[in-house]
C-alpha cells in the first residue's frame, strides 16, 4: 500500500467542480489504529462539518468511520468520496481500487480514467413481507 505516513487532514468539497461548492467533508488520515470513539467524536465536533471521515490502514484495505459533530453515522456517501479523493491526493495509487471496511460493510472506490471516482455501496435487497392489517385498513 502506497499510503501517507503521518497523520493528515484535508477538507474536501465532494460532488463539486469548483472550490467552495458541493458537499464539504473533513478527512483525517490516521497512520495507525483508530483513537477512542470519544476522541474521534470530539475531533469531528471541532471540525464542525456535516461529516468527518477517519481513515486508517487495515492490511491492504482501509478502515473508514464517519462522525457528524454529534454522533457516529452508519453510512455517508459524500465523506466516502472525499476520503477516496484525499487518499489519491496523499499519494495512494490513482489507478487502484480502494476498499474500505465500514460499519455498513465493505465499500469500494475506483478511480476512473476521466478523473472521476466510482463508489460501490452495499444494497439491501428487497424482500416480500405481509402488510399489517392496520395498514390494509
Amino acid at each position: 500500500m502506497n499510503a501517507p505516513k503521518p497523520a493528515q487532514l484535508m477538507l474536501v468539497d465532494a460532488f463539486a467542480k469548483h472550490p467552495f461548492s458541493g458537499n464539504p467533508a473533513a478527512v483525517v488520515w490516521l497512520p495507525s489504529a483508530m483513537p477512542s470513539d470519544t476522541s474521534l467524536q470530539r475531533f469531528a465536533a471541532e471540525m464542525n462539518q456535516s461529516e468527518t471521515a477517519f481513515v486508517a490502514p487495515a492490511g491492504q484495505q482501509f478502515r473508514l468511520r464517519w462522525f457528524s459533530p454529534l454522533v457516529e453515522v452508519e453510512l455517508c456517501g459524500h465523506a466516502t468520496l472525499a476520503a477516496a479523493h484525499a487518499l489519491m491526493e496523499w499519494g495512494y495509487s490513482k489507478r487502484q481500487l480502494m476498499c474500505f471496511e465500514t460499519r455498513s460493510g465493505e465499500l469500494t472506490a475506483e478511480p476512473l480514467a476521466d478523473g472521476a471516482i466510482q463508489l460501490n455501496f452495499p444494497i439491501d435487497k428487497p424482500s416480500a413481507i405481509t402488510a399489517p392489517p392496520e395498514l390494509l385498513a
